[in-house]
């Protein structure tokens, strides 16, 4: 019997999923505070965290990366309000599965746990699987989508032309728009796939334990190595590693991944012998590794090994035509899921869609669409199934709002020069995904600088 923890300090929520879960087949408690949850962790093996992103002691980030080191194999969702997307979307960069959103619907969130535990089980099955055999990922066995915009015209012509070869690639793009899928078309496309292709989420990877997971390690290496484990480096043998977040890997880590490149051998957490690896590395990141190299955080010498090639993936608010692509994909997937039949959207529907901004791309298109098939009781997704933040969008938080004009001292003029800076500023970090890196390149100013006016303008992203 899989086990269930929530960490919520909403009685009422924790009392009404504890009672659903256990009818639905689940070992489940609850508790309210993120340090009982990490204790309750050390005490008991645990499958799954229902984690609120919002707690009384710390927020849902910082809690997820302490569950990581306390229990790695323990799958987690977010709970979050819709109003915190853009953060939720960041806790899948640290390790996170999936999140899901206020009002909680329990068959929605059935769903999620199951898909969560599927995944966790399949990952768990690949590191023990000899590296010869087959990949057998959930995901190798999802069907790669095309859009019809002329970015993914240019992805899938990348993708094909890639393929055959054994070059080293970087992925880039805004996290939840595809670069796994993107990675695991290049292996399925290639002479390696009939071998492995093993992803590794460096940005979900504790520091304590990226070198084990990477390189493996010799029973007695260090305090809790209780037998010899292969790493990702051996799974992948002959087939694909997927390396996402790269830019997360640390320095120390960042050298042992170069010597592996150069040298196509391996050597785990005290061992002494050199193990030989047949491996093309794929990597993944949101973030601007050139500027890492500038600022000294990842060694050139990896970065241009590593960027053989480089295909970069639009966030999909740029590539509108294939958002109705996508979310017919996705209602298909839904269908199935939750054993319904709904044809499709009303137009008004397709509207919205095609007019939201999406922070959090195709990761929460898919949620937005699996939600309303759930609360859909017509033949079409009609417009009382969506979010209210879709049906009357509000992209830029509170803190990020521009000042009333009748705050403003119109016959001072700095005070109208500074309110039209600080409105620019808002304008480029919202379109450019609060990227400050991306927005200072617009702005044409340093990072420096930018940093400065966020604090003098009390911007807080």
């Amino acid at each position: 019997m899989e086990r269930i923890l929530i960490i919520d300090d909403d009685n009422d929520i924790c009392l009404l999923l504890t009672k659903f879960l256990k009818k639905k087949g689940y070992e489940a408690s609850f508790v309210n505070t993120g340090e009982e949850g990490l204790k309750e962790l050390k005490r008991n093996q645990t499958d799954l965290v229902l984690c609120d992103y919002r707690l009384p002691d710390e927020n849902g980030l910082d809690l997820l990366q302490k569950i990581k080191i306390v229990s790695p194999e323990t799958a987690v969702v977010m709970i979050t309000g819709y109003s915190d997307v853009r953060v939720a979307v960041q806790t899948l960069k640290h390790g996170a599965y999936e999140y899901v959103t206020k009002p909680l619907y329990p068959d929605e969130i059935l769903v999620t746990i199951k898909d969560a535990i599927t995944a966790q089980k399949e990952k768990a099955e690949q590191r023990s699987q000899p590296a010869a055999k087959k990949s057998s990922s959930g995901l190798s066995r999802k069907r790669f989508i095309t859009g019809k915009s002329n970015q993914s015209e240019i992805v899938q012509k990348h993708i094909d032309l890639i393929a055959p070869t054994d070059m080293s690639v970087i992925i880039t793009g805004e996290t939840g728009t595809g670069k796994e899928f993107v990675a695991n078309e290049i292996h399925n496309k290639s002479k390696r796939k009939e071998y492995p292709f093993v992803a590794i989420d460096c940005g979900a990877l504790p520091k304590e334990l990226a070198g084990s997971e990477l390189f493996g390690h010799m029973k007695g290496a260090f305090t809790g190595a209780l037998a010899d484990k292969k790493g990702s480096f051996e799974l992948a043998d002959g087939g694909t590693l997927f390396l996402d977040e790269i830019g997360n890997l640390s320095y120390d880590n960042q050298i042992k991944l170069l010597r592996v490149l150069q040298e196509r051998k391996i050597k785990r957490l005290g061992g002494v012998k050199d193990i030989p690896i047949d491996v093309r590395v794929i990597t993944a990141t949101n973030e601007d590794l050139k500027e890492s190299v500038r600022e000294g955080k990842f060694r050139e010498d990896i970065y241009h090994r590593l960027n053989e090639f480089k295909i970069e993936l639009s966030p999909l608010r740029e590539r509108k035509p294939d958002i109705i692509v996508f979310a017919e994909h996705f209602l298909k997937l839904a269908n199935d899921q939750l054993g319904k039949n709904i044809s499709g959207f009303e137009k008004e529907v397709v509207k919205k869609f095609k007019e939201y901004y999406w922070h959090g791309n195709l990761r929460e298109l898919q949620n937005v669409v699996k939600r309303s098939v759930l609360l859909c009781q017509k033949d079409e997704i009609h417009m009382e199934c969506l979010p209210a933040e879709i049906i009357s969008p509000d992209y830029i938080p509170a803190s990020l709002k521009p000042k009333s004009e009748s705050s403003q001292d119109v016959t001072n003029l700095k005070s109208v020069s500074e309110n039209a800076e600080r409105n620019a500023i808002i304008s480029v970090l919202e379109k450019t995904g609060y990227n400050k890196t991306k927005a200072a390149e617009v702005l044409n100013i340093d990072r420096k600088t930018l940093y400065n006016k966020l604090k003098a303008y009390e911007i807080n992203i």
